[in-house]
């Protein structure tokens, strides 16, 4: 390998394969917000009644909150991810699993309690809809809604639901990345598959369904505190209580099929399209040039 490739990838690499991902699997992202939020029974009953009040447009609903949170959040995590990695495994050959998921963890932490503001923003845009007219935030774009949140709730908005969003976000890059790493490793080294897209594909495959089930109970907490209304009701214990009462304890599971639909795709386009970004970088390197 020459010395170019061996040089660190650029650090916003995973936020454009993110964004690239979500934009495409959006419809998805913004059916799971939405059975976990609102009153919707099933998949197809919440798609449907989205295109009947809004048409397909509204399938994109909240879009520049989703890529708000990818150019965040996303872009973080990645970097962060293999830098600790980077750090925690100076020696020959993969880092072991303990090490991965150490730096998964690392990453999240630092990415899910940066990036909440986005996270939050990109909730409320996507379950805005669902909602009667009267509690609906109404929010033009992202940077507005930022804006709009700061002048009516106070700085300290940006913080709400920080601990189950950093939560759920140690979990998903603990299993996601981490998962991938190891999948992909083990691949290469039981010599089943080559370096490549098909390689690619099932590693990620195995990083979605894992990361699906790790992350479904703090993910259901994370929309549910960050969409409530009223006093109180951003409060973790107070949610889970009165979802408790009233559900069950299968209530942290509800949307798993849609958040596994939505995150399985994601999942394996964030990936393919990463490691095809990192080719590219490669071989533009190797061509010469010298500006990434």
């Amino acid at each position: 390998m020459t010395d170019a490739a061996k040089r660190p990838y650029p650090f916003w690499l995973g936020g454009v394969a993110a964004s690239i991902a979500a934009s495409i699997t959006h419809p998805l992202d913004l059916t799971k917000v939405r059975l976990q939020t609102a009153g919707d029974k099933g998949m197809v009953q919440s798609l449907r009644r989205t295109v009947a009040s809004a048409g397909v447009r509204g399938l994109f609903d909240g879009l520049t909150g989703t890529l708000l949170r990818q150019m965040t959040y996303s872009m973080m995590r990645f970097a962060i991810y293999d830098e600790v990695k980077k750090r925690v495994h100076t020696g020959p050959g993969p880092p072991p699993a303990w090490k991965m998921a150490l730096a998964g963890s690392v990453a999240g932490g630092v990415a899910g309690t940066l990036g909440n503001p986005a996270e939050l923003m990109m909730v409320r845009m996507q379950a805005d809809k669902a909602k009667p007219p009267e509690k609906r935030y109404n929010y033009r774009n992202a940077v507005q809604g930022l804006v709009r949140m700061t002048r009516e709730e106070g700085i300290s908005s940006w913080a709400r639901g920080i601990v189950p969003n950093s939560t759920r976000a140690v979990l998903m890059n603990m299993s996601q990345l981490a998962s991938y790493d190891w999948f992909k490793a083990e691949l290469l080294h039981h010599r089943l598959l080559d370096d490549g897209p098909a390689l690619h594909f099932l590693a990620s495959l195995g990083a979605g369904t894992v990361a699906t089930t790790v992350c479904s109970p703090a993910d259901v907490l994370k929309s549910r505190i960050m969409n409530a209304h009223g006093p109180g009701s951003s409060s973790t214990l107070g949610v889970i209580r009165s979802s408790l009462a009233n559900e069950g304890p299968m209530f942290m599971f509800k949307g798993w099929v849609p958040a596994w639909t939505r995150l399985q795709p994601t999942t394996i386009l964030i990936f393919l399209i990463l490691e095809q970004l990192k080719s590219g970088v490669d071989r533009y390197r190797a061509a010469g040039g010298n500006l990434l």
